[in-house]
């Protein structure tokens, strides 16, 4: 038998994970590599290592998820910052292997047939959605006919 028929679908995953909401409220902030490098002069304004957050420093900037506590102890720093606020988080908490085919596609695609924008974020074995709060409420009715449980 090929490997590939020994692969579970998205939709077998999906109906296999639990979604799990942060209580935080989250943050995305946009930073020129300069406003970086001095953020990093203070460690102090550094996200609290008991927090969730994620960094990713490209060629073109620098992108920050915050929750709201950490945004606003380093938003007196970056006042030319972008900033797009109102986010919660969906974790997927099931652990997907790197041949997953399709497992983000299909569940944005649930997700925009209701009209819900999302912001897509993939850790090592879990992926995670950033979704605005007015629709978080549509999101988890919309999802919970997929999931195994909305937490």
């Amino acid at each position: 038998m090929k490997s590939e028929h020994l692969k579970e679908s998205a939709q077998e995953l999906l109906r296999r994970a639990k979604v799990e909401v942060a209580p935080a409220t989250f943050y995305l902030i946009g930073l020129r590599h300069e406003d970086w490098a001095r953020l990093l002069e203070n460690p102090e304004l550094s996200p609290r290592s008991n927090a969730i957050f994620m960094l990713l420093k490209d060629e073109h900037e620098v992108t920050l998820l915050l929750d709201e506590t950490d945004w606003l102890t380093m938003r007196h720093m970056v006042r030319d910052a972008r900033v797009e606020g109102g986010f919660r988080l969906l974790t997927f908490s099931i652990e997907l292997n790197w041949n997953v085919v399709g497992f983000l596609a299909h569940v944005t695609r649930i997700l925009a047939d209701a009209q819900i924008s999302t912001g897509a974020l993939s850790a090592f074995s879990r992926d995670h959605l950033l979704i605005k709060q007015e629709n978080l409420g549509t999101a988890l009715r919309v999802l919970g006919k997929h999931v195994a449980e909305l937490c």
